[in-house]
């Protein structure tokens, strides 16, 4: 039986990718992959992901419009029931493979198929979000990569560049659960530095702008773990900060660019080629995902928003902007 892989490609708005090609060199139609990336919701970062994932299987040797084929576009902006459904309707379809972009994503795609390789990423903890039995050996038909960031040294970076903070607050969304996995985590840091913390939750990014003004009154700096629907109002944050004078430290690169002050953090773009390396191999049959363990990326990049700095008064140390990525 000729391997056929279904695609779903979640990017905020529905596309159709008219690929062509075939795997395992057939002249078969019905033989050609269909790759799929499913996107819990579209933003910058799992855009990136998502990005990576591609460019990194065309290096592999699944190229883009030659021998691999992406079919059926569509987006859960963020909904969970949304993915699940459209996760049920994927397996309906008798698939051989599916991406998982970002963890309820990946949780719908577990939740819907128990057979069915799922490859994920942007997935913070896989094992406590209940995808894998362990990190070394999956022992389900899940595996990939995590984008567990390094809040501590985030928060190490933020008493340097704003020597003066005493409080600072974290808003996430309570609902998704590697939110609350990260808020957990900054909550730590910032007792273990002395600060002091206050915690603002949403629900959707209806609840953003009025809990981020309320927020800014409180604080001296607020801090956007890596959370799908903060990421997806990040200028409704910064605004918010702005209009008390105060900067944002952000989870990843992506909301530096948005306007936050700065963050140490993975690139998730080389986070989804790392995912297209792992995937490569189970679509030769080199491995399977319960053999296979997460993995995770080694380098960590400070970025810093140099406009931000200047507009709120803040001196970047040199021996920070000297390996600094700079947004301008």
């Amino acid at each position: 039986m000729k391997m056929k892989i279904f695609a779903i490609l979640m990017v905020g708005v529905m596309l159709t990718l008219g690929l062509t090609g075939c795997f395992g060199c057939s002249d078969d139609d019905d033989a050609l992959p269909l790759i799929g990336l499913v996107q819990f919701a579209p933003h910058p970062a799992l855009d990136a992901a998502r990005e990576g994932f591609v460019s990194g299987l065309a290096d592999e040797g699944f190229v883009d419009g030659v021998n691999v084929t992406f079919m059926d576009a569509f987006s859960a902006q963020g909904n969970a029931d949304t993915a699940a459904s459209m996760a049920q309707r994927i397996v309906a379809d008798n698939v051989d493979m599916i991406l998982g972009i970002g963890t309820s994503a990946s949780q719908a795609l577990m939740r819907a198929t128990g057979d069915i390789p799922i490859m994920i990423t942007a997935v913070t903890d896989p094992l406590q979000a209940g995808l894998v039995e362990t990190f070394e050996r999956p022992n389900r038909n899940i595996t990939g990569t995590s984008d567990l960031t390094p809040v501590k040294n985030q928060f190490e970076l933020m008493v340097e560049l704003i020597p003066g903070v005493e409080t600072v607050g974290i808003i996430f969304n309570i609902g998704e659960v590697n939110s609350v996995i990260q808020a957990d985590m900054a909550e730590q840091a910032a007792y273990a530095l002395g600060l002091n913390v206050e915690i603002m939750t949403v629900t959707g990014t209806a609840d953003v702008a009025q809990a981020a003004a309320a927020l800014a009154r409180m604080v001296d700096v607020i801090y956007i773990p890596t959370c799908n629907t903060i990421a997806a109002t990040y200028a409704t944050v910064v605004n918010a900060a702005d209009g008390a004078g105060i900067p944002v430290i952000v989870g990843e690169s992506n909301g530096v660019i948005a306007g936050g002050l700065a963050t140490t953090g993975i690139n998730y773009y080389e986070l989804g080629r790392q995912t297209a390396v792992m995937a490569a191999r189970i679509l030769r049959g080199e491995a399977t995902p319960q053999e296979m363990g997460i993995q995770w990326q080694e380098e960590n990049n400070i970025t810093i928003n140099m406009t931000t700095a200047e507009r709120l008064e803040i001196e970047i140390p040199a021996h920070i902007l000297d390996v600094a990525q700079i947004i301008e």
